[in-house]
Parts: structure tokens; sequence; C-alpha cells
């Protein structure tokens, strides 16, 4: 489903190029849940912004079903993450001034989908993450928890391809942090939707089917287990 070959990147600065990432290889099966692991600075979230298609790796390609995103145009790669890719933040990115249905349904506003379809898909995913009760709340009015809720329902609206996650849980207490990887794993079940997960948390990692370990900018160990 997501293939990435011999993917190299650098980072310039005033004294030259700097490499971030060196000859990746790795396959990730649909329905799977990853885990990029890493410690600050090993290039995971470089990666993950490169199999995202939110940037371009100096050489190498990447393939998300059969389909080369690297050689796409701007305008292209742009409809294509709208339809196929999910993404999922770190500090929740919802719009204040909207109600979490709303934050939900924005993917499908952009898309051009008519207000009785995406309310319908809305209010059936914030049922699903646990907030079928607050759908006309807004984001101020909810937890940090609630909040990175919605933000997986508004992941999902598209019926994405796959889903990447930086640091989900990074702003979350211990608690907090474990129901929502219960969520995604839910949802992973249920919708057989792929996660890809960026995490600098053993204990994130190990809950996951297959584990990522980068080092460095390189991909030094992969493993897989039952999540």
């Amino acid at each position: 489903m997501l293939r990435v070959e011999h993917v190299s990147h650098s980072f310039r600065n005033a004294q030259g190029s700097v490499p971030v990432l060196q000859d990746i290889n790795l396959t990730i099966g649909k329905g799977k849940m990853v885990a990029l692991l890493g410690s600050s600075g090993s290039g995971k979230s470089t990666l993950l912004n490169l199999m995202a298609g939110l940037m371009k790796p100096d050489q190498g390609r990447i393939l998300i079903n059969d389909q080369d995103i690297v050689r796409f145009s701007e305008n292209r790669l742009a409809e294509f993450r709208r339809s196929h890719i999910g993404f999922i933040f770190q500090s929740y990115e919802l719009l204040s001034n909207l109600t979490i249905r709303e934050n939900v349904e924005l993917p499908l506003v952009f898309m051009g989908v008519r207000p009785s379809k995406r309310k319908v898909k809305a209010l059936q995913l914030l049922e699903q993450v646990g907030l079928g009760e607050k759908v006309n709340l807004f984001p101020s009015q909810l937890s940090g928890g609630q909040q990175q809720r919605v933000s997986i329902a508004r992941s999902l609206i598209t019926e994405p391809s796959v889903i990447f996650a930086d640091e989900p849980t990074g702003n979350l207490d211990t608690e907090t942090e474990e129901e929502i990887i219960a969520i995604l794993q839910k949802l992973n079940r249920e919708m057989n939707t792929t996660f890809v997960i960026v995490t600098h948390e053993a204990e994130v990692a190990e809950q996951m089917q297959v584990v990522l370990t980068l080092h460095k900018g390189v991909l030094v160990e992969e493993t897989a287990r039952e999540a």
C-alpha cells in the first residue's frame, strides 16, 4: 500500500547540506498500525512529511497505492492528499470559531461535498470516537484528549488510504494517551485504515503492529508484532 524506495533527503543551511535521511527503504501493508520510533533529530518527522507528500525527497520514490507521489505536480499532489491522506497533529489544529462537527466536516467542504452528506458523516465519526453528545460544542469547551478525538474524526472523514500522525499523544497525560491509542486501535480494526504514527515513546510504539526505528537518518530496525 505504501512503499519508500531509496529515499534520501538533506536540509540546506548557510554552511551547506545537512543529511537527514539516508537510503530509506520500507513497505507498509494496508490496514497496518505502524510506529516511526526515534529520538529527536533521528529524521522520523522528516520521513513522515515526505511520505505524506508535504515535502519532496532529494532522491528516491514514494508510492501510495502504486502511485509515485514524488513525480506529481503540486496541484496533483494537493488533490491526491485531499482524497487519499489524513493527518493527526500533536497540537490538534482545530478552528476555534467552528463547532467540533464543523471542524470534522471541513475536509469535505474543500472537496465540494453537499452539506447534508458531510453532516451525516461527521456525526457518525464523532459518535465512533465517543463525542456524539458534544457535536455542537467548540474546541475551547473540550479537554485536550477530547480535542484530539475531534482531530482523529476529521482525519477519517475523507476515507483516506493512510493516516499520518505526528506525536498524536505528545500533549496528553498518560491516562489520556492510553485512551487515544485505544481509539486508534479500535478504528484500525473497524475501518482497516492504515496508521503511521511518529513517536519518541517506546510505550506507544510497543502497541503498534510494526515498529520502524530510525537513528541519525538511517532505518536501523524493523520489528513486527501483534498489537
